[in-house]
């Protein structure tokens, strides 16, 4: 297979609500194009950003109401305010600069809000109307109704003609609830034009979009509602089997997600339309995609739905060929990344080379001691995505300042070894230094994308962290930048770039 080709370049990971905001969130308002112009600035050329979908239950974006949702909370009140939608008082009132998000305070308020400005739209709008008559967002639109009309029960506990999606049922439920799903749809439109008014200005100022595209799907969602027969659910629509992960080092237990699995074999009887559509609209969203836990397209982990741990599972084969036979011819798949993290095996290994997808590579994974390690910087090759860490890791200096003394000596020893191998003359004496020499060490190596979080580029500690996995923590997803803080990086970002020519 031959491999993916993709020009040296680097970049940044800063998901979209870390974005500084007045109004307690990032947004899609001038925040993002200040942040395009400081990565046009520094030499950056790819913005990795986490899903942009509506969240629920412990605010993951890995956990959506809807897989082609927007969340709602990134539609900018400033912008709102330039048409004329809401007035100054009015957006004032939603201020919130707190070092995280607070989703209490932003259900509390937005939701209000963009209640206020739909109220003042003009619903004969030419683009919303077209919009609307496509029926773009029309099943995201009337399982949001539905959800605040039954009190926000889940789907699967509303009345059986909604649970089972009756036609006649669905119809007059619609006629009677106009407005409300004329709501739901306008918060879609307009996240989706501001959205693509900054995907385009990132466009003309040479900054690539690598957005994320989650394996699974909440239970409780449109996508599951919409398609059953695709998912492993019994006649009540309850899951018979739910993803996780088996046991490892981190976790005794493993990690029980509780999504439903899916049901390959139907998916199989249309050509895995479901899958291509999907992969097509993510593509449209974003220039690249990233497919997150992607071990999970060879084989996937299951567990019987009603266990409490992830401890008695088993792994189930996915018909990967056929699957990616049908992406390809529908997609390009030069635009795609593996997330190929976790449990990897030969058959990962060899779906990925059929794939040519370029892989990932951790160097919070690298130095542990093992020459093979396939983290090292030296060990790196040229077709992968490079990063210091990922969402899911601790920043650096968390990572160094919890390290037993062995772990760290390991560290200090493996960060000058490579040092050396790469002939890099630089410092490891102290945290700052190791960050510093780790960062360094990521933009020389063979990876044609080199990705830094934010956090790691300031050299922050583990109160910076995005999230921690399985819990389900008030810092998880809302971690939140100032104004400065992004800018202190600029000479740093600016000067290594110039020399690793990416």
């Amino acid at each position: 297979m031959k491999k993916v080709k993709m020009k040296r370049k680097s970049g940044m990971l800063l998901p979209v609500f870390s974005l500084p905001s007045e109004y307690g969130i990032g947004d899609f308002g001038k925040e993002c194009y200040k942040f395009i112009d400081f990565l046009k600035k520094t030499g950056q050329r790819v913005w990795q950003i986490l899903p942009l979908v509506q969240t629920g239950y412990g605010n993951s974006p890995y956990s959506s109401v809807s897989s082609e949702s927007f969340n709602p909370y990134f539609i900018s009140p400033e912008l709102l305010e330039k048409q004329g939608l809401l007035n100054e008082k009015e957006t004032a009132f939603s201020r919130y600069d707190g070092k995280y998000v607070d989703y209490g305070f932003l259900y509390s308020v937005r939701f209000p809000l963009l209640k206020k400005a739909f109220s003042r739209f003009d619903r004969n709008d030419k683009d919303f109307r077209a919009f609307t008559e496509r029926g773009e967002a029309l099943d995201y639109a009337l399982f949001m109704t539905l959800k605040y009309e039954s009190g926000q029960k889940h789907f699967y506990e509303w009345e059986h003609k909604y649970k089972y999606r009756d036609k006649a049922a669905l119809k007059t439920f619609a006629e009677n609830y106009k407005e409300e799903i004329l709501f739901w749809q306008f918060v879609q439109y307009e996240a989706e034009r501001e959205w693509f008014a900054v995907k385009n200005y990132a466009a003309e100022n040479g900054v690539e979009i690598l957005g994320d595209m989650p394996l699974y799907v909440a239970h409780d969602s449109v996508d599951v509602w919409k398609n059953p027969e695709l998912f492993k659910l019994d006649e009540n629509l309850m899951p018979t089997e739910v993803a996780g992960v088996p046991p490892d080092y981190f976790c005794a237990d493993g990690q029980l997600w509780g999504n439903p699995v899916y049901d390959y074999a139907a998916h199989a009887k249309d050509g895995f339309k479901w899958w291509t559509d999907r992969l097509k609209k993510a593509l449209k969203l974003f220039d690249l995609v990233r497919i997150d836990h992607f071990r999970g397209l060879d084989r996937f982990y299951k567990v019987k739905a009603g266990e409490s741990s992830a401890r008695v599972g088993e792994w189930e084969k996915v018909p990967s060929d056929e699957l990616f036979a049908a992406i390809h011819k529908e997609t390009d798949k030069t635009r795609i990344v593996a997330e190929d993290l976790g449990i990897i095996d030969d058959g990962v290994r060899e779906l990925l080379k059929k794939t040519g997808y370029p892989g990932m590579r951790v160097l919070s994974f690298a130095f542990n001691g093992e020459s093979g390690n396939p983290y090292l910087p030296e060990n790196v090759e040229e077709n992968s995505v490079c990063y210091t860490a990922t969402h899911d890791n601790d920043t650096l200096r968390g990572l160094i300042e919890g390290f037993s003394e062995w772990d760290k000596n390991n560290l200090v020893n493996g960060v000058k070894n490579s040092l050396r191998v790469a002939g890099i003359d630089e410092k490891t004496d102290t945290t700052e230094d190791l960050i510093n020499a780790i960062i360094r060490l990521g933009f020389n190596c063979k990876s044609k994308l080199f990705v830094a979080p934010i956090q790691d580029l300031l050299s922050l500690g583990s109160d910076y962290r995005i999230n921690e996995p399985g819990t389900v923590k008030p810092q998880n997803w809302a971690v939140k930048f100032g104004r400065g803080q992004i800018d202190e990086a600029a000479d740093k970002l600016k000067k290594l770039t110039a020399e690793y020519k990416r």
